[in-house]
């Protein structure tokens, strides 16, 4: 029987799977999922804190979405990032999973945006 780790985590790869040039690893060795897109972090999975760490445009969006209770301060990284729980909403899960990417994504070179395929919706 899955854990309910491994029905997250495939709840994230159903998301992130097929955004155009999304790659997982783990980099650290040490049960991590890591998605990225041109290099870059996106969402990061880990076993020893439940959820997936993702990107919000600011930290305001992230302070608000933290007092909303939709997420959790993100230990290790920036402020504006948050950490989503793994009982959050599907609808909530794919928005913000999206939003991260495409975050990232722009925030890519131009060089870097050629070579990845276009996204669609």
């Amino acid at each position: 029987m899955a854990t309910s780790s491994s029905k997250f985590r495939k709840r994230i790869e159903s998301v992130c799977a097929p955004l155009p040039g999304a790659e997982v690893s783990d980099p650290w060795g040490m049960g991590h999922e890591v998605w990225k897109v041109g290099e870059k972090i996106f969402a990061c999975s880990g076993i020893s804190r439940p959820g997936v760490t993702v990107k919000t445009s600011d930290t305001e969006t992230a302070g608000m979405l933290i007092e909303a209770g939709i997420g959790a301060r993100a230990p290790y990284f920036h402020k504006s990032w948050i950490l989503l729980p793994e009982d959050v909403a599907d609808d909530e899960l794919r928005h913000r999973l999206v939003t991260s990417y495409d975050l990232v994504r722009a925030g890519l070179t131009k060089k870097v945006r050629a070579t990845l395929p276009e996204r669609e919706g």
